[in-house]
Order: structure tokens, then sequence, then C-alpha cells
């Protein structure tokens, strides 16, 4: 008979299993067990989930379902755990999870595709939720230089706000120097503009009384 282990953590519960793993987690725990036999699947799907729990997961798993979730991408912090040695092994499903496809997912985009055969075995049908322009794209078929950040959710707003600024900035900058160029050009005509002012007799005022 399979060995079970419960574990209470707030409302949720670790559930590790001899050969199967972990049942579906309404919350996820607050720790982890110290390893995890062999076979190892965890099995998180329709949680809810709006980062990777990596901090959470047992050494040694093999295989992690995060289908049905809420993920919009995995950031780097995420990528370089699931490097690490105790998970170079694992095997992620992300099916059903709402992805934005936006400059913050290039990070996810290229790991996904170094590691898309071995680690993610649905990640050709992956396909994104937002921005409108590119929903229902597939990921992999991206580029990362179509991937901009604008008023799509995932944005990052204080870097469009600057950037903003140094294209104003930019702007200004080409129109002053056009306007010296000008200048420079004409600077003749416009000298002799300026002596052609001064020669001119000066109004007389008449005042009577």
């Amino acid at each position: 008979m399979a060995r079970r282990q419960e574990r209470a953590a707030g409302s949720g519960r670790w559930l590790p299993w001899l050969g199967f793993a972990l049942l579906p987690l309404a919350v996820p725990p607050a720790a982890a067990p110290g390893g995890c036999p062999s076979p190892c699947y965890c099995v998180l799907t329709g949680n809810g989930l709006r980062a990777l729990p990596a901090a959470l997961l047992p050494a040694g798993l093999e295989e992690l379902d995060l289908r049905n979730n809420s993920l919009q991408r995995l950031v780097a912090a995420e990528l370089r755990s699931l490097d690490a040695p105790a998970f170079r092994g694992l095997r992620l499903t992300l099916g059903a999870n709402p992805l934005s496809c936006d400059c913050a997912l290039r990070p996810f985009l290229a790991w996904l595709r170094s590691a898309a055969i071995a680690r993610v075995p649905d990640a050709r049908s992956l396909r994104c939720a937002a921005p409108p322009a590119l929903r229902g794209a597939v990921l992999l078929r991206l580029r990362p230089e179509g991937l901009v950040c604008g008023d799509a959710e995932g944005a990052e707003p204080g870097r469009l706000e600057t950037a903003s600024y140094v294209f104003f900035g930019i702007v200004l900058a080409l129109i002053g120097i056009v306007f010296l160029m000008v200048l420079y050009l004409n600077r003749r005509g416009i000298k002799r503009w300026a002596l052609d002012q001064l020669s001119l007799p000066m109004p007389q005022l008449t005042l009577s009384h």
C-alpha cells in the first residue's frame, strides 16, 4: 500500500504520496517535506496560482502540473530556481494559464525555447491571453522584439513614462539643432537685415502744446 503523509498548512494540505505526489491545493503549504519519493509528481491544477511556488517544492520533484492557474509568465527569479540542481530534471505543464505576451515575457520565452521539448511537454500548445492584439497567438511563434510594453496588464508604467520623457527630449534637441543650422546658414542675410533695420530713420515725435 502506498505510504501517505498529511501536513496541514492554513486551509491547504501538503499530501505527498509514494508514487503519485500531491493532490490539488487550495492554498500552497507553508513548508514542503524535506524530500520526495521517486517517482514524484506534483499536481497544482486549478489553484489560482499567480507565481511559481519554487521555494515550497520538494527536492527531487520530477513533474509539476500547473495547468489552469493564473500564471501570466514565469519571471527571471523563478526561471533561475528551475535551473537549480535540485530541479534541473523537473518537467512542467503550463496549459490553460492566462499568459500575458508583453515585454516582460521575453525571459520566459527565451527559456521556453531552450527547454521546450525536454522540460515543458505542452510548450507548443501554449497561447497568449493578452494583449488583445496577440490573443490566441502561439507562444513559440512569437519574436522577442514583437513583445512590447503598453497599456496591457503586465506592462511597466514607470519604465514607459521614462522612455516617453527621453523620446520627447530627443525630439526637442533635434528641433533645436535644426533651428541653429538654419540660423548659421542664413547668418549673412540675418546680419544684413539687422543692419538695414538699424539704418532706418528714427520716427520724429512732434509735441504740441
